[in-house]
């Protein structure tokens, strides 16, 4: 047995990929406090039963599953921490205003979400919770382009939709909850020809709808054409009138429209969004709002937020070009130690030369040296070491 050899999509960090990723997380979460929200930080295991709470079946296939040998219930390895940061908000802080949370944590899948991904995302995110109203929606949004501003990426496009439509449409038609998922799962894929199939026997109104919807991307001009073919129903014109407002207010943002994506269907209840940046073929984040998952732990809350990959977002990220460490020397001269604690403090890294060293320092991280001239020490460049 290689013992060296890590599971299928996992993978060790090195030290360039590991200080990229700190450095991203260090930033982005002082972003996120200099906007109000505060760093929780939830355990990786929990019973199984309150990981997947309020999460619907979107996480039950995610989860690792353990046997817990103090209590002989069943644990689980968290696979997303947004649902535990609910049961935070609604469980233990318990305010009766508004609440705004970030966290940052690796999350475990049982299987990759796709070919390239990671079974170990590192998670970062943010989430807003009491209020309902369409200002919360658009704070978010605005915080997650923000931190992909920060992080250097850039934001290409915010893709926005609303689960509130597809479940009215779904509603209207009656449809049996086998089918419903598989009329979810061609809306998700645009399989036209699928979904005619499905809807063979849907009333004729709620059936072009329904074909519409995958048709029903790009800017706001969508939205006009989703007031001609959809129905006229209360649920959707108030989908529509969100998103229009959410167009409205973050009109400075590359804003589009795709009102057949309905990722997190089943844990998300109104708008959902997901933002595109860098080199990426695919979100670097997404988000949305989910009102009902507190309800399981006992309160419900108006919910909002997003999350993203930590190591999918440090992969759009330039290499930081980051300065050597300076090589001191074992001895104990006088003024040494005083010198090594000024450098430091100063924020340069300072590595003690240590006897035997059998490779080079410069493949330790070295580029200078601290040497002693003329009875100071001062930092030169390392000579071919």
């Amino acid at each position: 047995m290689l013992r060296w050899v890590l599971p299928e999509y996992i993978q060790d960090a090195l030290p360039a990929e590991a200080a990229k990723l700190e450095d991203l997380r260090r930033r982005l979460l002082d972003d996120f406090r200099l906007n109000g929200y505060q760093l929780v930080a939830p355990p990786l295991l929990e019973y199984l039963e309150s990981l997947l709470t309020g999460a619907g079946q979107d996480l039950q296939l995610k989860t690792l599953k353990l046997v817990d040998q103090l209590s002989g219930r069943t644990m689980g390895v968290r696979a997303d921490i947004t649902p535990q940061v609910a049961r935070i908000d609604a469980h233990l802080l318990n305010r009766k205003g508004v609440a705004r949370l970030c966290y940052c944590g690796s999350v475990a899948h049982a299987v990759p979400s796709s070919l390239t991904a990671t079974r170990e995302p590192l998670q970062l995110g943010a989430e807003l919770y009491g209020h309902a109203g369409i200002e919360a929606d658009a704070e978010v949004i605005r915080l997650l382009a923000e931190a992909l501003r920060t992080a250097g990426v850039g934001t290409s496009r915010i893709d926005l939709g609303h689960v509130g439509l597809f479940k009215a449409l779904a509603q209207t038609a009656g449809l049996l909850p086998q089918k419903e998922e598989a009329l979810f799962d061609c809306l998700q894929s645009k399989d036209l020809p699928g979904l005619r199939d499905l809807l063979v026997d849907a009333p004729e109104g709620v059936r072009a709808a329904l074909l519409a919807l995958p048709t029903l991307y790009g800017g706001v001009e969508v939205l006009t054409r989703a007031r001609e073919v959809l129905p006229r129903d209360a649920e959707i014109l108030s989908a529509l009138d969100d998103l229009e407002e959410l167009a409205s207010r973050l009109a400075d943002l590359p804003i589009s429209f795709d009102l057949a994506d309905l990722r997190g269907y089943h844990y998300h209840s109104g708008v959902v969004f997901a933002a595109y940046g860098g080199n990426s073929p695919v979100a670097l984040a997404l988000g949305g709002r989910y009102d009902s998952v507190g309800r399981a732990f006992g309160r419900g809350r108006p919910a909002t937020g997003f999350s993203l990959d930590l190591r999918e977002l440090a992969a759009q990220v330039p290499d930081p070009v980051l300065a050597g460490a300076i090589l001191a020397p074992a001895g104990g001269e006088a003024g040494l130690s005083e010198a090594i604690a000024a450098l430091r403090a100063g924020g340069d890294n300072v590595m003690i030369e240590l006897p035997g060293h059998e490779g080079t320092w410069r493949e330790a991280g070295c580029d200078r040296r601290l040497v002693l001239r003329g009875g100071a020490w001062q930092v030169e460049p390392l000579q071919g070491e």
